[in-house]
């Protein structure tokens, strides 16, 4: 074989066209880094969320798998929907301060502050709404409503720790996380199987105790993430969480929301049906899962951006995220509709069964969440968080708006999904508009070519 390079390959003017060319495409790539790191955490989990339900729900059955079905939907509404604006607030202020040179100490000490205030609050406001929360969700439940109180600290401590390792941009630990939180949770919940446990309660603990052990695999080999700095004044972190909170408890809302729904206005004849839902609404969001890569690097990247002035550059890279998430979405619409039902009755067993229609609407209103949740985080990077807060608040009324409309179980909470996250994404993408017209005729010496092509 000859060895020897050709003349072309060697010539000087071909030489940097191979950096040059892959610097190009870093330049184009939509995808914050990071977000190949955290969507293998993202799959793992995922894959283990999957499995979790599924376990449980053959182990269980319909009927009594629904209030584990209800309080998954709960946790993830009350763990993000409180602590999430936590973890962004802390992701963008360690940014913004690492950007600068400046130590993480007091900003984290006041975000632990803030969080262990808002978990008293809740746990005080479940223990008040006991009674109701075992008649009317949790079927008389008492380790199911367990459960949630445990989730309340286990999540605090979890979206604390990640905000953290993405401000600090150690996605490692924050893969580590979201691999460990759902496995964790299976492997608990295979011991319990195996022992012969057949009824919901024990499984509600697994649920809301696994993210204190996730938090302990993350931290594992971490070092130097608080270091000493100059004192930092509380409106650093709190001056927008209000708005990031009422922001963050409607967007959970309007994404966990549809479970609830189904169990309250479920008859006797359809206490099975919320389990049946959950599961539904699980397989057509897998490409959300997927997107929450992109979530735990988008906003400290597009922080940087907004910090040093680079509105056009913003504005491009924001442009490309949105096709992407646009054509994922799609994809993940076309197969829910085509492989759904079967895959469902593959993994979930017989008893568990939706339609093509069903799936389908359930896949198309996760593709709005994922549009309404990137132009979220653009508008947080740009200070608008009172506009993030009034977009998913629209998009909740869209939701009880067609919620109560209907008269179909299922139809009406699905529209209800699509219609409600279509009027955030619609909402937030003229706030975001508006907002970046308005950064750019304010700064035009930040526009250069490079920018413009972005």
């Amino acid at each position: 074989m000859n060895t020897t390079p050709s003349p072309r390959a060697s010539t000087p003017s071909t030489v940097p066209a191979g950096p040059g060319l892959v610097a190009r495409l870093r330049a184009r790539n939509p995808l914050p880094s990071g977000t190949t790191t955290v969507g293998v955490g993202l799959v793992v989990n995922g894959v283990m969320a999957f499995v979790f339900l599924g376990l449980t729900a053959r182990v269980l059955g319909p009927e009594a798998f629904a209030p584990l079905g209800v309080l998954w939907a709960s946790v993830y509404i009350v763990g993000p929907g409180f602590f999430l604006p936590l973890e962004q607030e802390v992701a963008r202020g360690l940014a913004n301060r690492w950007a600068r040179g400046i130590g993480t100490g007091t900003l984290v000490r006041q975000a632990g502050t803030i969080g262990a205030g808002l978990v008293a609050v809740l746990l005080l406001a479940t223990l008040v709404a006991s009674a109701w929360l075992l008649s009317h969700l949790f079927s008389d439940e008492v380790l199911i409503l367990v459960g949630l109180a445990i989730a309340l600290p286990a999540y605090a401590l979890a979206h604390l720790v990640r905000g953290e390792l993405a401000g600090l941009g150690r996605f490692r630990g924050y893969a580590v996380y979201f691999g460990a939180e759902n496995t964790v949770r299976f492997g608990a919940s295979l011991v319990l199987a195996l022992v012969g446990v057949e009824v919901a309660g024990p499984y509600g603990i697994v649920l809301g105790a696994a993210p204190f052990l996730a938090v302990w695999l993350a931290l594992m080999g971490e070092k130097d993430l608080v270091s000493d700095g100059p004192d930092a004044p509380w409106d650093e972190l709190s001056a927008a969480l209000g708005s990031l909170l009422a922001a963050s408890v409607c967007a959970a809302f309007l994404v966990n929301a549809g479970t609830l729904a189904v169990e309250v206005l479920a008859d006797e004849s359809q206490e099975h049906e919320a389990g049946i839902f959950l599961v539904g609404l699980t397989i057509a969001r897998v490409p959300l899962f997927l997107y929450q890569a992109v979530q735990a690097s988008l906003l400290p990247h597009l922080s940087a951006l907004a910090g040093a002035g680079r509105y056009s550059e913003f504005r491009g890279r924001l442009g490309r995220l949105l096709a992407a998430v646009a054509a994922l979405g799609a994809l993940g619409t076309v197969a829910a509709f085509l492989v759904g039902p079967p895959i469902i009755r593959l993994l979930f067993g017989p008893d568990f069964d939706l339609t093509r229609r069903d799936l389908a609407l359930l896949a198309a209103g996760s593709a709005s969440i994922m549009l309404a949740t990137a132009l979220g985080q653009s508008l947080i990077a740009l200070s608008s968080q009172r506009r993030v807060a009034l977009g998913w608040f629209l998009g909740v009324v869209a939701f009880l708006t067609f919620v109560a409309l209907g008269n179909d179980l299922f139809l009406r909470v699905e529209l209800g999904i699509v219609g409600g996250s279509l009027v955030a994404a619609a909402a937030m993408g003229l706030f975001t508009r508006g907002r970046l017209h308005e950064h750019l005729r304010a700064m035009p010496h930040t526009l250069t070519p490079l920018d413009d092509a972005g």
